[in-house]
């Protein structure tokens, strides 16, 4: 184990600036994808923000849009975003149906969004933002009862048309009027959502799926009622009037089956976020004026005292009043095991009162649950691009007009250098071509995987906020930890109380108390719990001021009170002298140690000491076993954070430090070419999760909201670490296969379609089963465990 103090890193290798920005003797390495500058000096942030806009505001909204189809609609949107003038970012996703943009509502404004996206052919759904789930899922069950009703009548005319066509086609000479029959409803009613799409693109001079599903299909059926009502036209010629009515029905048909099965996909898919926002109560009992009430969640308000009884969902965030009970959070934290609630704990909403009935006040509504941020960080996570995903995006913006050339040239090629009478193997080859092409399987590749791995993530308590941080998690070599709440408990107990003459260990108390109840550092919370213990009162204080990772200090009684670490009081007592002997053993002990000054005299020395958690040291020995690096940084003493660090076992250990040293400690370790993952509580060490290239925040109840991490762990168990970053791997592996068979399958089968070596109706079902087997591999992710 290898222990460092915060001076040795801070003046050794790092004593000037000048040799950092010295463009000769050191190179700067700069990584495009995150924008960052690996140099430990550099200016370095996780999202390069254009000079024009940052200090403007921007709104975030997420729309969803129907009418997408493939990656080329994702592409066109997408594109037709960026270029209003008022949009910062815009992000759509295939899988999730929808896009995220953010904007300056001041240049543009949402209405206007709408328009622009309703004008190039697609629908945004509208409704109130309590209701849109709702909405949006019925319009889903509205859409898949239309195309499984369309399939039917498909399957139903397929049938006769396939087994006529193979078997009678030339014993009677009526035989072609009945095919036109039944060819024309399948390819006019089941296929109308193919032409409708075509001709909203056709207008706006631009190409998706359904250019080629309607162009493909109307040339076979056009050349089939030629030749069944004009056989002349082709006999003039030399060529035979061939007909390819089941080609045009069984292409329909397998493609309308195709989309069922893919719909079916990604209703599982997405299954994790459903459920979501299906276990919430809709309703809640409010004593009023000493009435029990049942009212709408949404009307409930902020300090309602709320009645939950046994087997209910809890409504909203609060504190228990009365009574005692177990509740079960498994939904929001992933912990199986039911947690005991009595008067003063936090109730979550949305999790589920197991045994006793109790009252509660309510803390937090509406969007301000925890239940609402996790909801809404999913939706984000599921709705965002990996980096991985931009190949896919360059492919789509060019697939489907390169399709059509290649189709164009392999009739023509056809024509030219065919057989006699090769009109028919022209149009065979070129249909073929239009057909086997599926831009969907790249459009789903990579959002499919995203969703089924952030809503098993979400399962087990593990948010992780966007796709890029999904991607970078697998590449992660590097985890440093905070201390105190990540390796332990965080709540830290009183052990001693040290007082030096003439103070008592009363006023020492008192006064430390006084000062720290105007703190949230885990510390001041120990101080005030021990002085509330033993009946301790604080004093009013005034000209307080927190100085910022080292103390605090004020005035009490009207004398100048300073409590703090070592290293803002080490003047005071180095100067004194005092009780060395008895610091040493305090320290020994492995307490973490507070100083307190009156009027610049040292007063006194509070002992206090955390826990090491459950199932850190498993955690730890999980992360070696990875082969991943480990090491702790923390603003405690030496002594103390190489206690803790041993019995983790931890690899490295750098102790006394301020804020601004670990993030000069994480970019030290980026610039060794490290691929470094904070792990911290995400409020004390936010400038370290945020230089991080993973910032991962220990979950702390109700605050999740609060939590500057990428991923948050909500149950706050390190163990947790190592589950974010397997599923991280599991899905990044799942999403190379996609990508791996969305391109393979385009680049065989389409050549072999233009050399007349693919049926179009073998096109039709493997084009249909593309998207499929891309969306299917994506479950397999839901086994995860």
């Amino acid at each position: 184990m290898e222990v460092e103090e915060s001076q040795a890193a801070a003046t050794s290798e790092y004593k000037g600036k000048t040799y950092f920005f010295c463009g000769i003797r050191c190179k700067r390495k700069f990584d495009s994808n995150t924008d960052r500058y690996l140099d430990p000096s550099a200016q370095t942030t996780k999202t390069q923000i254009p000079h024009h806009q940052l200090s403007i505001p921007l709104n975030s909204v997420m729309l969803p849009i129907q009418g997408m189809h493939c990656a080329s609609c994702v592409n066109r949107i997408q594109t037709n975003l960026s270029k209003l003038n008022g949009v910062g970012s815009a992000s759509v996703n295939l899988a999730t149906e929808s896009a995220r943009i953010a904007f300056d509502e001041s240049k543009i404004s949402i209405e206007s969004i709408k328009k622009s996206i309703e004008e190039i052919g697609y629908q945004v759904v509208v409704a109130a933002e309590d209701d849109l789930e709702d909405v949006k899922e019925n319009l889903e069950q509205k859409e898949y009862a239309e195309l499984k009703r369309d399939f039917i009548l498909a399957v139903i005319l397929t049938i006769p048309i396939s087994i006529l066509n193979m078997f009678f086609a030339h014993s009677f000479f009526w035989m072609n009027y009945l095919l036109f029959a039944f060819t024309t409803p399948v390819l006019i009613w089941s296929g109308r959502r193919f032409f409708i799409g075509f001709w909203k693109m056709l207008k706006h001079f631009t190409t998706d799926m359904n250019t080629l599903v309607a162009v493909g299909t109307s040339i076979a059926f056009v050349f089939s009622a030629i030749a069944t009502f004009f056989p002349e036209i082709f006999t003039s010629i030399g060529e035979h009037p061939s007909t390819f009515y089941d080609t045009t029905a069984v292409i329909i048909t397998l493609i309308l089956l195709g989309r069922i099965l893919e719909a079916n996909a990604k209703g599982r898919a997405s299954e994790s976020l459903k459920k979501l926002f299906h276990i919430q109560a809709k309703t809640a009992h409010v004593i009023r004026n000493g009435n029990e009430l049942d009212i709408s969640i949404n009307n409930l308000m902020i300090g309602d005292i709320l009645l939950v009884k046994p087997g209910e969902r809890v409504p909203v965030d609060g504190t228990l009043m009365e009574g005692y009970s177990y509740v079960d959070e498994s939904m929001i934290t992933g912990e199986s095991i039911p947690v005991e609630k009595q008067a003063g704990s936090e109730v979550i909403g949305a999790t589920i009162n197991q045994s006793g009935s109790f009252t509660f006040q309510a803390k937090k509504v509406g969007k301000d649950t925890l239940f609402s941020h996790i909801v809404r960080m999913v939706e984000e996570a599921q709705a965002s691009k990996a980096p991985i995903q931009q190949l896919a995006d360059k492919v789509a913006s060019i697939f489907v007009p390169s399709v059509l050339a290649i189709a164009i040239l392999s009739f023509i090629g056809w024509m030219l250098f065919g057989p006699e009478s090769g009109l028919a193997h022209a149009i065979f080859s070129s249909i073929a071509v239009l057909i086997v092409a599926c831009p969907c399987a790249l459009g789903l590749a990579t959002p499919t995987a995203i969703m089924v791995g952030t809503g098993k993530g979400a399962e087990h308590g593990i948010i992780i906020k966007n796709a890029r941080s999904l991607e970078i998690a697998h590449n992660i070599d590097t985890i440093v930890l905070d201390k105190t709440g990540t390796i332990t408990v965080g709540k830290p107990n009183v052990n001693e109380i040290l007082p030096i003459q003439p103070f008592t260990e009363k006023e020492v108390l008192q006064y430390a108390a006084s000062i720290e109840k105007h703190s949230e550092h885990p510390l001041a919370q120990a101080i005030l719990e021990y002085a509330k213990a033993v009946r301790i009162e604080s004093e009013s204080v005034e000209k307080f001021e927190s100085i910022t990772g080292q103390g605090a200090k004020g005035i009490v009684n009207g004398k100048q009170v300073k409590v703090g670490s070592y290293n803002y009081l080490e003047n005071i007592f180095n100067s004194k002298n005092v009780y060395q002997n008895q610091i040493n053993e305090l320290v020994e002990k492995g307490y973490t140690l507070i100083f307190i000054t009156i009027d610049d005299q040292p007063a006194g020395i509070i002992g206090v000491s955390d826990v090491i958690k459950e199932h850190s040291q498993e955690a730890v020995n999980d992360m070696k076993k990875k082969r991943l690096n480990t090491m702790m940084i923390t603003g405690d003493n030496l002594k103390t954070a190489s206690i803790i660090g041993k019995h983790a076992g931890i690899d490295k250990i750098i102790a006394e430090l301020l804020p601004n040293q670990k993030v000069e400690e994480i970019k030290k370790l980026q610039y060794e070419g490290k691929t470094v993952a904070m792990v911290g509580d995400g409020i004390n060490d936010a400038p370290a999760l945020a230089q991080a290239d993973l910032g991962i925040a220990m979950g702390t109840g109700t605050d999740i909201a609060n939590e500057t991490g990428d991923i948050i762990l909500v149950k706050g168990d390190l163990r947790s670490v190592n589950t974010a970053i397997a599923l991280s791997k599991r899905t990044m592996k799942t999403i190379r296969q996609n990508l791996f068979w969305a391109f393979i399958y385009n680049i065989i089968l389409i050549p072999l379609a233009a050399l007349g070596y693919l049926d179009p109706m073998l096109a039709a079902g493997a084009m249909a089963l593309s998207s499929v087997s891309v969306v299917a591999n994506s479950l397999r992710l839901k086994r995860f465990k």
